[in-house]
């Protein structure tokens, strides 16, 4: 059973992270190109010594005089705390500051020395096998054509002491930055997640079926908006119930007597009567029923079973039962004990009363928000993420801020486009006009990465890798808000009933003149038997997983009535067990 969590500690914990990561990173560079600019130094610093030391050692090369040249090397150690080297063409050490030059190898072999040969600059980091140190060696051509190489080695111990203090520096100052970052990170956290509280709170009121209640405007503009949406809704829900509620009671009291069907039973559970809109509920013709018995006229054992209670031990029983001729059909049938005028049992009193539109109704109104806050939940932890980026110092540079900007409004669009998805789905059930679309000419490439960057945390928090596939000439004229919100609400469900480490597979291609999009997962799956109605508004395979994952049942019917509005379809196949594959085709409408 997955652990719920608030949305704080979900969001906060991986922006953190990510500063983290930030600090680090910089704190790592800023040290790497600290050490390269001080050994850079260090280097340049010999290479001027050197240039020094040439005009000094080129006497005693011509003719060559190899005592003074160790003397001089003697001495010049006493002035700087370096090792000097001269070294012959043919690897001959010639002087050296440290150690007998008679007692040394050929040096023809040292890279800085081959280097140098090559009447350039010769450098190399490695220990010394002479004095026992890791070293620097700077070595430096002495005429032309080169009569020597003159060398200088500076000991890394002092270089390597003072790189180490600074590292430790700048990790003190990256961990008071970070440190600083996250407790500003969490109060703009707590400050964004506490009117979407106050929201959540509201809506399970609504779910409730408190649709009186009204949401408090938070100070955020879109979320503000966003309240209002919700209650003009709640109040128009609640306004349709109210209707129907009084529809109904006017109608019973006018219309009593073929409102409600009515059956008569004797003991044996034979119909005695029953009155015209008892025949038109159950579905049967009343002229042809009396005698018979409700068992062969009604095949429902629940039915049956609540009749035989009242008829055995005298007690009222009442249930709903579901019909199917050949729709879904819903009673709801009460059964009563029948006294004759002696008060003597005689039978039951079966009355039934068709619920069905009530029922859907009250399953929509518990579903209304809950789907809610499933749909807004994605763009606005977009713009959770985006604000906290500009909290985290982006807003200091003008070009990055307007860009991240530009992204949050964007989302905030997007919100807004989904409410008004909801509402459109309301009016293109009760027939009125669709919604006009921007048709565009669009990359296909750009519009999945879109959706699927939306949808990355999900994904990354599973560790279920998102795989795009579309040549990236692949274009078409659609509505790409439209679209990446269909895909969108495909990959959430993909990402959702995926199991974790595992994969998702998102393709784009040109089809015997169409575009075909799909979206393939290695998830659960979903029986036979359930899709053909996996459209359907506030469909749900099992509900209860459905509702501990966050579905509502909802996006797969806002994706099918994208496409149709595009002129496509949607299908689907799955296998239980090895995952579903979502197909979208429609006209390509070449740009």
């Amino acid at each position: 059973m997955i652990k719920r969590r608030p949305l704080i500690w979900q969001l906060y914990p991986s922006f953190l992270i990510l500063v983290l990561i930030a600090v680090g990173a910089t704190g790592w560079f800023a040290s790497r190109a600290t050490s390269t600019f001080y050994i850079d130094q260090r280097q340049q610093d010999l290479i001027d010594r050197l240039h020094l030391i040439v005009p000094q050692i080129q006497p005693h090369l011509n003719p060559l005089n190899g005592a003074a040249l160790d003397r001089y090397c003697k001495r010049i150690a006493l002035e700087i705390p370096m090792r000097l080297t001269v070294v012959l063409p043919d690897g001959t050490v010639m002087g050296d500051s440290e150690a007998d030059p008679a007692q040394m190898e050929n040096h023809r072999n040292r890279p800085e020395v081959l280097q140098a040969l090559q009447s350039r600059i010769g450098s190399a980091f490695r220990f010394s096998d002479t004095i026992k140190r890791r070293m620097m060696y700077l070595a430096l051509p002495v005429g032309e054509p080169v009569q020597a190489v003159v060398r200088l080695a500076l000991p890394l111990t002092a270089i390597e002491q003072h790189l180490s203090t600074l590292r430790w520096r700048l990790a003190a100052g990256g961990l008071a930055i970070a440190l600083l970052a996250a407790l500003v990170s969490l109060w703009i956290s707590r400050r964004i997640t506490r009117p979407i509280e106050a929201m959540r709170r509201g809506a399970a009121r609504f779910a409730q079926g408190e649709l009186s209640h009204r949401l408090d405007a938070p100070a955020t503009v879109e979320l503000a908006g966003l309240a209002q949406a919700m209650n003009q809704m709640a109040q128009e829900l609640d306004q349709r119930m109210q209707a129907i509620l009084r529809q109904r009671n006017e109608s019973e009291a006018v219309l009593s007597s073929m409102v409600e069907g009515v059956v008569a039973l004797d003991p044996d559970e034979h119909i005695l009567h029953l009155n015209s809109a008892a025949a038109r509920l159950l579905g049967v013709d009343e002229k042809s029923l009396p005698g018979r018995s409700i068992q062969e006229v009604v095949r429902n054992r629940e039915l049956h079973e609540m009749i035989r209670t009242t008829l055995d031990l005298g007690v009222a029983t009442q249930a709903d039962v579901v019909l199917y001729r050949p729709a879904e059909q819903i009673l709801n049938a009460r059964c009563t004990p029948l006294f004759d005028a002696d008060g003597r049992r005689m039978g039951g009193l079966l009355v039934v009363n068709d619920v069905t539109q009530l029922r859907r109704l009250e399953t929509m109104r518990t579903d209304f928000a809950a789907n809610v806050s499933h749909e807004i939940k994605t763009p606005l932890t977009a713009i959770q993420g985006f604000v906290e980026t500009l909290a985290q110092g982006a807003v200091s540079d003008p070009q990055e801020a307007r860009h991240f900007l530009g992204i949050i409004d964007k989302h905030v669009q997007r919100l807004t486009a989904i409410v008004d998805d909801l509402m459109q789905l309301a009016r293109l059930e009760q027939g009125d006009e669709g919604r006009q679309l921007r048709l565009e000419p669009t990359a296909m490439e750009k519009v999945l990465h879109t959706a699927a960057q939306l949808c990355r945390s999900q994904a990354e928090a599973k560790a279920i890798r998102i795989e795009i596939h579309c040549d990236a000439g692949l274009r078409a004229r659609l509505d790409a808000e439209l679209m990446e919100q269909a895909l969108v609400n495909l990959l959430d469900n993909a990402i959702k009933y995926s199991p974790e480490k595992s994969g998702i597979r998102v393709t784009a291609k040109e089809v015997e003149e169409e575009l075909e999009i799909e979206v393939a997962d290695e998830g659960i799956g979903v029986a036979a038997a359930h899709l053909p109605r996996l459209f359907e508004r506030f469909y749900r395979v099992d509900k209860s997983r459905s509702r501990r994952l966050g579905g509502t049942g909802l996006g797969l019917a806002i994706v099918k009535h994208i496409v149709q509005a595009h002129g496509g379809r949607v299908t689907v196949r799955s296998i239980q067990g090895k995952g579903s594959t979502f197909a979208i085709r429609m006209p390509l409408h070449r740009p």
